[in-house]
């Protein structure tokens, strides 16, 4: 009966146009898949479109003569020289340095992985902007390191190379979760038939894993090069005369006024991004990466022995880095005044436990009411462009795109442009703050559900709908349980990121909705590092307990 009852719809539409017969046979998805289309267009697509219109339309409308007089200045093009410099740098380095984590946590006996996985995280679980002070504070002219140890005096900190220091330890978190999630979900079964074949080590990793594993790689690198080229927070401490378009944006709106320029030079970001998107769909989709059949397989570790230390002591070095760093915010959070008075004390956390509790408890409730949601959206989303393609689809995947690549600032002023008025009025609300957490994260979801749909056999699905059951009913119980990777992998970054961003978010805060990220900024930029650092201390411990809750749950339902 249940046979029969599945084959009717498509019976019935057999003459129908191929689109209208996807509709016929699934309603109930289609459904789904067009609420979640209008919101994405709504809350993600519209607001950038907004600025976009203000970068060329100015008082009297559209001036030609306005667009190609900014477009002639050399300061647009210089930064825009040096933000691809950047980003490209940033991406290759990030990227390197999360597959050599992700490979060797995951192929081979490393001792210590429970530690140097807790330690590489820490980078995505505070504002980007801390580790530019840590920078500061060990290797400025008054450094810890350079003065204080090595004896030099008048060292410079600011420019090229210490962005790209910055941003690639800030970043490798996203390549080594990604890269990560997809490594686990390679079947090691493939690289025990290759071993049995006789296939060196070497040929094993360079001809089947290094290949399965392409689509996490360039998916890291995309998503890294996109973050560095909207970093803001960065580039303002410690680019000195390197400046990036996110900076001459912010630099033209506020300081010069100019909003026509700074919404042009805001949208000029979207050139290199949508450019790597691009390039990154079309290597994708010339190639086959399914390793999950559905047939019984177990992880296994592979390599052990000496070809473990080089691996293991680049870790290590990584590792040792990031906690230099983040000892030194610590360090000065329990300093009465860093470089002056290096008296202990717990004053600054006196502070944030009184006036400033406020901040962090509404900063956990937003994280954790768009957490689920973006996670959750972003495995819909990637099932509905990956298996599905309904008729408009495109907007669909055009609009998270969008969304993805726009600059957190583009997007807040768009919000507040946007969502100012009747019948969308949300300015001030908590909806239009966790709205904007949703949007902003919500590619990294997609992207990682995307790599891992890849690698599931559509028989496995299929088998599922000719036993009797609906799309939706496959999709929430065989395909979401196979993305679980990918599911923690989005769970981590949008826990992670909806608790630390800034640019985005710093247009809709109010009186009742203060964030933890905008304090800890206004803390800065009054020269208060002590409340600021105790402030950056609390949001790490507790992002970390989150996570380790969150990984002790997978860890328990994969044993199941």
């Amino acid at each position: 009966m249940t046979l029969v009852s599945q084959a009717a719809p498509s019976a019935r539409a057999g003459t129908s146009p191929a689109f209208l017969r996807k509709i016929v046979v699934d309603p109930w998805l289609f459904g789904i898949f067009a609420l979640v289309t209008l919101s994405v267009l709504v809350f993600a697509a519209l607001p950038i479109f907004v600025v976009m219109k203000q970068a060329v339309v100015t008082d009297r409308g559209f001036d030609l003569g306005v667009l190609v007089d900014t477009l002639s200045q050399s300061f647009v093009w210089t930064s825009f020289a040096n933000t691809l410099m950047l980003g490209a740098t940033s991406a290759i380095i990030a990227t390197a340095a999360g597959f050599l984590l992700a490979f060797t946590a995951t192929r081979t006996t490393m001792p210590g992985k429970t530690f140097v996985h807790g330690v590489a995280l820490l980078p995505i679980i505070s504002p980007p902007f801390v580790m530019a002070l840590a920078v500061v504070i060990l290797f400025g002219r008054s450094g810890l390191i350079t003065r204080e140890l090595l004896g030099i005096r008048n060292a410079n900190v600011y420019g090229f190379h210490s962005l790209v220091l910055i941003q690639s330890l800030a970043f490798t978190p996203i390549a080594y979760l990604n890269i990560r999630g997809m490594l686990q979900s390679i079947d090691t079964a493939l690289e025990d038939a290759s071993a049995s074949l006789g296939a060196s080590r070497w040929t094993t990793f360079s001809r089947v894993t290094l290949p399965l594993v392409t689509p996490a790689i360039l998916s890291s690198t995309l998503l890294v090069f996109v973050k560095s080229v909207e970093d803001f927070g960065n580039p303002m401490l410690i680019g000195g005369n390197y400046n990036t378009l996110a900076v001459e944006a912010y630099s033209q709106m506020v300081g010069y006024f100019n909003l026509q320029a700074g919404a042009l030079l805001a949208s000029l970001m979207l050139v290199p991004s949508m450019t790597a998107f691009l390039i990154h769909r079309y290597w994708v989709s010339k190639r086959s990466y399914v390793t999950v059949t559905g047939k019984p397989s177990a992880q296994t570790i592979r390599i052990s022995g000496g070809v473990v230390v080089p691996l293991a002591l680049g870790c290590y070095a990584i590792v040792f880095a990031i906690l230099l760093f983040y000892l030194t915010v610590v360090y000065v959070s329990f300093t009465k005044l860093p470089g002056v008075n290096n008296t202990l004390t717990l004053d600054h956390y006196a502070t944030v436990f009184t006036a400033g509790f406020q901040t962090l408890t509404n900063s956990l409730l937003l994280a954790g009411i768009a957490t689920p949601v973006t996670a959750v959206a972003g495995m819909l989303i990637a099932y509905l462009l990956i298996r599905k393609a309904f008729p408009g689809s495109f907007l669909l995947r055009w609009a998270t795109l969008l969304s993805f690549a726009a600059p957190g600032t583009i997007l807040g002023i768009g919000y507040v442009s946007t969502f100012n008025a009747a019948p969308l009025l949300l300015t001030g609300t908590a909806f239009i703050v966790v709205a904007a957490m949703v949007v902003k994260n919500l590619q990294v979801g997609i992207e990682a559900g995307s790599n891992q749909l890849r690698q599931i056999d559509k028989s496995i699905e299929e088998a599922s709908t000719i036993l009797g059951a609906s799309n939706t009913r496959t999709f929430f119980q065989v395909t979401l349980p196979l993305l679980k990777p990918a599911l923690f992998t989005s769970l981590s970054y949008a826990l992670t990121r909806s608790l630390t961003t800034l640019s985005a978010v710093i247009f809709l805060v109010s009186a009742n909705w203060t964030l933890i990220t905008v304090t800890i900024l206004s803390q800065v930029e009054t020269l208060k590092l002590g409340v600021a650092a105790a402030y950056c201390s609390i949001l790490v411990f507790v992002v970390l307990a989150i996570l380790a809750v969150m990984q002790l749950v997978l860890n328990s339902a994969s044993k199941r």
